[in-house]
């Protein structure tokens, strides 16, 4: 049983996007809501120049607390890793000099 749980862990899983979500979203805003049985994450729109703001959903998603657990975990990977190569690329627009010009 522990040999099968630690091959389905090293598995490789693959992900297929459907055409039409291909795209994606865009969203500037995003609202999370908690209870009991699930995590139920808005992401939004928030719309310029409104007299009154407005934040149009653009999608929702909803997932149980241990799959949000182990999203938030994901992501802070994510940002983390990304945030270590940029703190490593030149600040110059990413252009390098050779050493002897």
């Amino acid at each position: 049983m522990a040999d099968e749980t630690q091959n389905a862990a090293q598995q490789q899983l693959q992900v297929k996007v459907p055409d039409d979500l291909q795209a994606g979203v865009y969203a500037n805003a995003v609202s999370v809501n908690v209870n009991s049985n699930e995590v139920v994450v808005d992401f939004g729109y928030l719309v310029p120049n409104r007299p009154s703001p407005l934040i149009e959903v653009v999608s929702r998603v909803n997932m149980n607390q241990r799959t949000a657990e182990s999203f938030m975990k994901v992501l802070t990977g994510a940002l983390e890793d990304f945030k270590k190569k940029s703190a490593a690329q030149p600040k110059d627009g990413g252009m390098t000099l050779p050493e002897n010009a």
